[in-house]
């Protein structure tokens, strides 16, 4: 029945359906190899050499399952229990006698090893932690931020009660119980501490009932007692003077046959009610006191796949209490009534399972049932899956009731500036990036997205200060390091982009040296390698410039524009042919990218074959069409080719890409000049000069194109 129980249990589906759960399975697996280990090595303790060997078994099997599960290490201390209350049935007020009076060395031993064992495995898992506790977000465990010590104790006092009801009554479950989802207790009148009065009055009761010396009339194992004799199935059950005058015995006897020694079994004795009582309460209690925050705070308030081991000691406790309840009324109509609710109630937990299976099947519907518990983070979770579903306006909106329900959550205020920003509404993706600051000052990634879009809007020095904040964000006690660490390289990257914008490659070259020291290891640094090269390009420190071009090429072979940049320095240091050789690779590498044939079109252009230059030009443009550099650059090919026509039509679609850029309306004006096209010439060098007043050559150009348009009889607007 316990079986049927544990497997029925909605408890359970955390941990069978989540991909982290697998560690609590693999963690009970491994649990119970141990124990069943131990058993053995109990059971031929003294009579054979290879209880050693079962010993051994019992020390790699918790290895196994703490590896798995810090929680897996607690089966020594269960093992423990069941051989000095299970297997030697000894009392509390007896133990310390049997260890003065060494009346069982082996027992004494077996503890000593499963203790010096246990704590050379707990040793060895805080130096892997680096001889400190996990770090989590005040939001995981919100009782362990609270500064009240009343709120902190009364809280930690009830969790186990609501971990208990959980186990007994699962009708809500979540996938996540952080945040508000159990409000703390702040004061003594809380009603919720009556749930715990109830709940340690129980837990003190049933161990003094499994603890307590058993009287001379009794029950055991179902079967009436009377002065200690069990009256059926040959099996007895000892009364606590019978007990108290006889040593201790195991379970196997020697017999001698032939001058031979053989081990020969007893029938085994079957373990009274009490004995099960107490090896339940310690498969309950101790696989669940690493999650009490009684010697360090852990990173939840409740999860569910932290039951999967304890929920093995309440099916057994369930089970032994129906079965104590089942032999000790005597009609049969409540006899009937306790199997029978015994069954509806794990038939009522398959039931659940089912349902709970249901919500498992994907993120959106798992993320669905968790708004009741816990409603800021589920519509926060569930934002990001529509996010990924290209539901925009529902992620919108998700995100939206996750900060209705709780304001700050630095994480959500990101992810939606973030979704704005992807929807090019960047005022309010600013607005939302610097709320999510406001609440976590250390969030490197909402600076980085800040000073980006400020370098895009030409708030270059705003920008450069939001780049310089990030950099010095100190990388201490932070939820993720990496992504923190990656992130501020980012920004130190886009720093040193900008000063090479404005032409302060020095500055810019100091940044990208900052910018490797602190770069992790899972950074993808081919980009900044090649802006090293670039920077040196510009200084004309040609060797730095080749060494870090090779290097981003190093890091990614396939990094296109470090095909392009090392083909430039190649093409300038007359190794034209290498030069060729990676510009055609850049282009192959993607033929699809404009960029890569506006840059091989330039190398042509060198290269005095025009025509070449001209098809590459095209080529470009055609390809990125909405890119105004590409379009741009590729008209001043076409006019240095001498193709004008060609030329005026995509200086007028650069000019339509950005019409208030002053050198695209001067360029298009003076394509128009060449082309004979005098008055509309002259409106885009007056467009020009409105932005740009003082342009020394745009003024020329309009100069010479009036003389033009005069000596033809044309009017001009100075006239």
């Amino acid at each position: 029945m316990a079986g049927l129980m544990f497997a029925s249990h909605p408890i359970h589906t955390e941990a069978v359906a989540g991909i982290v759960g697998r560690a609590d399975v693999g963690a009970s697996l491994f649990f119970l190899l141990s124990l069943l280990c131990y058993v053995k090595h109990c059971s031929t303790r003294g009579y054979s050499a290879r209880t050693w060997g079962w010993f051994l078994g019992t020390g790699l099997c918790a290895g196994c399952s703490m590896l798995w599960k810090e929680q897996g290490v607690t089966v020594l201390a269960v093992s423990a229990v069941y051989d000095v209350f299970v297997f030697h049935r000894l009392k509390m007020k007896q133990i310390l006698p049997t260890i003065c009076k060494r009346k069982n060395l082996s027992l004494f031993l077996s503890i000593s090893l499963l203790t010096f064992w246990g704590t050379s495995l707990l040793g060895a898992r805080l130096y892997w932690m680096g001889n400190k506790p996990p770090s989590f977000s005040n939001s995981d465990n919100p009782a362990a931020d609270s500064d009240s010590l009343l709120a902190r104790t009364l809280t930690f006092f009830y969790l186990p009660t609501k971990n208990l009801w959980l186990l007994l009554c699962p009708d809500t479950l979540s996938f996540d119980w952080s945040m508000d989802a159990v409000p703390l207790l702040k004061t003594v009148c809380d009603w919720r501490n009556l749930h715990t009065v109830a709940f340690y009055s129980g837990l003190l009761l049933l161990a003094y009932c499994g603890l307590k010396n058993p009287s001379s009339e009794g029950e055991c194992n179902g079967k009436a007692v009377t002065n200690g004799k069990q009256n059926a199935n040959g099996h007895s059950c000892h009364a606590d003077m019978e007990y108290r005058n006889s040593d201790i015995k195991p379970s196997f006897t020697s017999k001698v046959e032939n001058g031979i020694k053989n081990n020969v079994s007893q029938r085994t004795q079957l373990p009274s009610t009490e004995n099960i009582v107490i090896l339940s309460l310690s498969l309950l209690i101790i696989p669940f006191i690493p999650a009490t925050n009684l010697f360090f705070y852990v990173g939840f308030v409740i999860a569910e796949r932290v039951l999967y081991i304890p929920s093995m000691g309440f099916c057994l406790l369930i089970t032994v209490g129906a079965r104590a309840l089942y032999v000790k009324v005597q009609r049969r109509f409540l006899k009937s009534l306790v199997f029978y609710a015994t069954a509806t109630l794990i038939v009522f937990y398959g039931l659940k399972t089912a349902v709970r299976n249901g919500d498992w099947q994907n993120e959106e519907m798992l993320y669905r049932s968790g708004i009741k518990v816990n409603p800021a983070k589920a519509w926060g979770n569930l934002g990001n899956v529509l996010k990924s579903q290209s539901k925009i306006a529902e992620a919108e909106g998700a995100y939206r009731n996750a900060l209705y329900y709780r304001s700050n959550m630095a994480d959500m205020l990101y992810n939606l500036g973030l979704l704005l920003q992807e929807n090019s509404r960047f005022t309010e993706a600013l607005h939302y990036y610097k709320l999510a600051i406001g609440s976590r000052p250390t969030l490197a990634s909402a600076y980085l997205n800040t000073g980006i879009i400020l370098m895009n809007q030409g708030k270059t020095e705003e920008a450069r200060r939001t780049f310089l904040k990030c950099s010095e964000i100190p990388d201490e006690n932070l939820k993720d390091p990496h992504a923190h660490k990656s992130s501020v390289t980012s920004c130190l990257y886009n720093l040193g982009k900008l000063y090479h914008e404005q032409g302060h490659y020095e500055e810019a070259l100091s940044v990208y040296k900052e910018a490797i020291q602190k770069m992790p290891r899972q950074f993808a640094p081919q980009s900044l390698y090649n802006m090293m090269g670039e920077a040196y390009m510009r200084l004309s420190k040609l060797p730095e410039a080749e060494h870090w071009y090779m290097e981003s090429l190093r890091s990614k072979t396939d990094h296109i524009p470090a095909h392009l940049t090392y083909g430039k320095l190649l093409a300038l240091t007359g190794r034209k042919s290498e030069a060729e050789k990676f510009f055609l690779k850049a282009i192959e590498l993607d033929p699809t990218k404009g960029n890569c044939y506006m840059h091989y079109g330039q190398f042509l252009l060198e290269e005095s074959r025009l025509t070449e230059a001209a098809e590459m030009a095209k080529k470009a443009a055609e390809l990125d069409s909405t890119e105004f550099d590409v379009v741009f650059n590729a008209a001043h090919m076409l006019r240095q080719a001498s193709l004008n026509e060609a030329a005026e039509k995509y200086y007028d679609l650069a000019a339509r890409l950005r019409p208030n850029y002053p050198a695209a309306l001067m360029n298009l004006g003076a394509i128009l000049h060449l082309n004979g096209r005098l008055q509309k010439a002259e409106a885009n060098y007056l467009r020009a000069l409105q932005l740009k007043p003082d342009d020394a050559i745009t003024q020329s150009n309009l100069r010479k194109l009036w003389n033009i348009m005069e000596k033809q009889g044309l009017k001009t607007s100075k006239t």
